[in-house]
């Protein structure tokens, strides 16, 4: 997928964040998310809003932490939330391609990692709101463009998850394979280990449990929205990635 895809998207999924949570109420509680509220959902995600902006805006080649939670409320929480959202996809769209600055994952540039990463970002947390509102995930997975799900599951399997912080691990080497089945070359086999999880892309070989549905929903799934879909093998693999595969 092209940065200027990844930009239209988190372009459209936070508008259209804002306006689930305006119409869920700050005061709803996030199914997804059972310990947030829908004011807690806008802090987070307008402060990660903030923060990236921050590093391309400013150049910044170091890491720095985000700026904390705002003390905001109803109306007020709502329209920051917009302004840092509306700030992002401006910063993002108007940055030179070339760009310096920290990002955290392979990419093959900081601006296509900071358009990817915040489109997903935003995405998965779209789906909390709607999910405050009394959407189910399962009815938001096939809303999403099925390239754009699978992507969102390459991001988390093969970028998140080799990182050294990965807690997925297992003492004696085992084999979980994802598989979109409505996406061409949408196979993962990831092996797990007591180290980091190697993932290949469309690998061969056998596995030990297989996860497999449509893209949107194995995207919502790994990111621990919705219920795995159909599960051949052993079941205890999706158990472990279930219990150990928080993002922080």
């Amino acid at each position: 997928m092209e940065t200027a895809e990844y930009i239209r998207i988190l372009d459209r999924e936070g508008g259209s964040l804002a306006a689930a949570a305006a119409e869920a109420g700050p005061d709803a509680k996030v199914p997804t998310c059972p310990d947030w509220q829908v004011r807690d959902l806008l802090r987070h995600t307008g402060m990660v809003h903030r923060w990236a902006t921050s590093f391309v805006a400013e150049g910044r080649t170091s890491f720095h932490p985000g700026d904390g939670l705002p003390d905001l409320d109803g109306d007020a929480l709502s329209a920051w939330f917009r302004e840092g959202h509306r700030r992002l996809v401006d910063t993002l769209s108007a940055a030179s391609p070339d760009v310096q600055c920290w990002h955290f994952l392979a990419a093959p540039s900081p601006l296509a990692f900071w358009a990817r990463r915040q489109a997903h970002e935003t995405a998965v947390h779209r789906v909390d709101a709607e999910s405050a509102r009394g959407r189910t995930p399962e009815e938001i997975a096939q809303e999403f463009d099925v390239a754009f799900a699978a992507d969102g599951v390459d991001e988390l399997l093969s970028a998140f998850h080799a990182r050294e912080k990965s807690k997925v691990r297992t003492e004696k080497p085992r084999v979980l394979r994802v598989r979109a089945t409505d996406a061409d070359d949408a196979v993962w086999t990831v092996r797990l280990s007591s180290r980091a999880p190697v993932t290949e892309r469309n690998a061969d070989g056998g596995a030990d449990c297989e996860v497999a549905g449509p893209a949107g929903l194995l995207y919502l799934s790994l990111w621990n929205r919705a219920p795995f879909p159909d599960i051949v093998g052993d079941a205890s693999l999706a158990a472990l990635w279930r219990e150990k595969s928080a993002i922080t």
